[in-house]
Order: structure tokens, then sequence, then C-alpha cells
């Protein structure tokens, strides 16, 4: 088969890509680094010309309200290009309850992501995926003053960036689900005990206070971050991928 994976140098996308390829699959990574711009829809037709399926990996540049304008207009365009070059299968990543907290800019963003894929004419899948052990680092910095670390006891279930490309890989290989499939980490942690568990294994000198108002995820309520019964368990577990080599080390 032929795969387009729009995105195909990020996080998710560069391992997509090599899942894929080692499948033996033709895949075209595309991104604004290989000249195609999906706000503008330069380069769009190109790459997906001859595709069976189009991963769509791309990722707004900011969190805020403006991320609902990138989400719409890429959206839109990359649909139009779909359709017109007959691909039969259209994969984007989306996040588990995404619908569930309106709160957040960038959760309403993706859920019209979601909506404008769901109304187009090219056959679809939505995977969803629960929040990216990739990303604790970072939300622990959004929250860090000095050497304390504010976060809430909000539910989380993390998820190896690893195992959220495998799930993208085979919802693509397989037939359009028309729906949702939910995927997430092994393992659930309040967040802040997520923080306390992070600086234990890599500690830096700073320590986790609780904080029910601090941060994006102090806006959700209950577990609503929390995979589905339903979901697909990844085998990673939070402990073990932190005990994995970092890409930046020496």
């Amino acid at each position: 088969m032929k795969f387009t994976v729009l995105g195909g140098s990020g996080l998710i996308g560069t391992q997509v890509v090599e899942r894929l390829a080692a499948d033996g699959h033709d895949v075209v990574p595309a991104s604004l680094s290989t000249g195609v711009d999906v706000i503008s829809g330069k380069g769009l037709a190109q790459v997906l010309e001859g595709a069976d399926t189009v991963i769509n990996l791309t990722n707004s540049p900011v969190f805020d309200e403006t991320s609902i304008d990138f989400f719409e207009t890429s959206m839109n365009n990359i649909a139009v290009a779909a359709e017109a070059a007959g691909v039969r299968h259209h994969v984007i990543l989306s996040i588990v309850g995404v619908d569930q907290v309106p709160q957040l800019d960038y959760y309403r963003a993706k859920v019209a992501q979601e909506d404008i894929l769901e109304n187009a004419p090219t056959p679809y899948s939505i995977v969803r995926a629960t929040q990216f052990a990739e990303f604790v680092e970072p939300i622990l910095a959004m929250t860090t003053d000095g050497d304390t670390v504010r976060l809430p006891s909000t539910p989380v279930q993390p998820i190896a960036a690893s195992d959220v490309a495998a799930a993208v890989v085979r919802a693509a290989s397989g037939t359009p689900s028309q729906g949702i499939h939910n995927v997430a980490g092994p393992d659930i942690f309040p967040l802040d005990e997520l923080g306390r568990i992070t600086l234990a294994a890599r500690p830096d000198g700073r320590h986790v206070i609780t904080d029910d108002q601090a941060g994006m995820f102090s806006v959700v309520i209950g577990d609503v971050l929390i995979a589905p019964e339903d979901a697909d368990l990844a085998p990673t577990h939070y402990r073990d991928w932190l005990q994995q080599p970092r890409p930046d080390a020496r």
C-alpha cells in the first residue's frame, strides 16, 4: 500500500513512517520541511497522488484559541485534497476524552478536527490516545516555580509514543472503522503522583506540591482522561519507560 504521512517528521510521525517502511509499504512523509503546507494547501495534491491512505499527524504550533483555526483550516484542505486524489482511508490521531474538556481551547480544536473528518466523504478512522509519557516532563515545566512543581491530582494514564505509533499503524493498515479507537497506557496515576515518580527517577532538585488549581489539567473534571473499558492497553509501563535512555542522552 501507499501511505502519505502528514506531520511525518514529528514525534509520532517519524515512528509511523519507520514502522510502515519496515512493513514494506510505500511511504511518503510530508511536512513543512518537505514543502507541504496544510494551511495554504501547498503541496497536498502532489503528496496525496496515488495514496491509498493518508495519516494526518499534523499539529497546531500553539495550544490557545488559535489552534481551532489551525485544525479547521488544515482539515478542510486535507479533506478536499484526499477526495480529489481518491484516497480510500483517512486516519487522524486525537485524545482520549477530548470531547469532555470544553474548557481547554486545544481540546475544542481537536473536537473540531474530528467533526470535519467524520463529515468528509473519505472513509476514516480516529485513534484516540491518552497523555504521552514524553509530555510529562513538559507538563511539570509548565507549573514549575523555582524548585517547586505544582500539580493537580487529575487522573492520567500515560502511554509511550512508540505504543501510540504502533496503534496508528495498526489502524491505518486495516479497513476504515468509521469510528473511534481508544488506546492507553497500562497504568493510571494522579498527575501529582506521576510528577513525583518522574522526579524520583530523574531528580533535578525539584519537588511536587499538590495543587488542584494549578496548570491546564486543573480544569479537567473527574476521570474523563482515562480510557474507556473497551480501549486497548499498551504494553509499556511508565516506570519502565522512565528507565529507557532518552534520545538526547550521551
